[in-house]
């Protein structure tokens, strides 16, 4: 099998990207233009796109198996930046798969993803625009995995966070690339989702989508 990791180059993507190599997967890291392969994975087939360009995404996405969202808006000035991200770069990725073929997506989102009074989202809602990305893919026809954990850090000291720790957390997304497991699929998606959240949710996911449709009916008449 082979597997597309976007977001290779981040926290998290370059350990997915490790975990993937060591079960035997073959690996093709999408990251942006200006970022850096992690050191040890130089060898690996990467490609470099833009997330709004289309046609460099398709071609960065044909021929794969599976594709491993793992891209997350980076603590910035730019308070759009979730919303251009985590939402939608998230549904482009999607659009992109449904014209190349790709079935199997699994997304690497964040624990508190449905919780609306978070600190996180002091850095543009970003907690929000997690959500509506999770939303594009839980109302899509792809066999999908939302995979929700917690902070990742450069050099993790784990004792310091005070968590229990399992290489299984990473290793949980690429062995789901076999298993299909359904019970795992939908206690990720709806961990920690708040009630009070929902109709916000809804709300911004039926305006975000409106400029989306909007856009593709531009870009058809076009």
């Amino acid at each position: 099998m082979k597997i597309a990791i976007t977001g290779a180059s981040g926290k998290t993507g370059y350990r997915i990207s490790e975990e993937a190599v060591k079960k035997g997967y073959k690996v093709r890291q999408i990251i942006r233009k200006n970022s850096k392969v992690s050191a040890g994975l130089e060898r690996l087939e990467t490609v470099r796109v833009s997330l709004d360009k289309k046609g460099e995404l398709d071609e960065a996405l044909k021929d794969i198996d599976a594709l491993i969202i793992a891209t997350g808006a980076r603590a910035s000035l730019d308070l759009t930046g979730p919303a251009k991200v985590d939402a939608l770069g998230v549904y482009r990725q999607l659009e992109s798969c449904k014209r190349v073929g790709i079935k199997r997506v699994i997304l690497v989102s964040s624990l508190c993803t449905g919780k609306l009074f978070h600190p996180l989202n002091l850095f543009g809602l970003i907690l929000i625009w997690k959500k509506l990305g999770e939303n594009f893919l839980r109302n899509s026809n792809f066999e999908w995995t939302i995979i929700r954990p917690g902070g990742l850090k450069e050099n993790e000291d784990i004792k310091s966070e005070n968590i229990n720790y399992s290489k299984e957390d990473t290793q949980l997304m690429l062995t789901d690339l076999r298993t299909r497991n359904e019970p795992i699929r939908h206690k990720a998606a709806f961990k920690g989702c708040q009630p009070e959240f929902q109709s916000l949710v809804s709300r911004l996911i039926k305006q975000l989508e409106d400029e989306l449709v909007a856009e593709k009916l531009t870009n058809r008449d076009s």
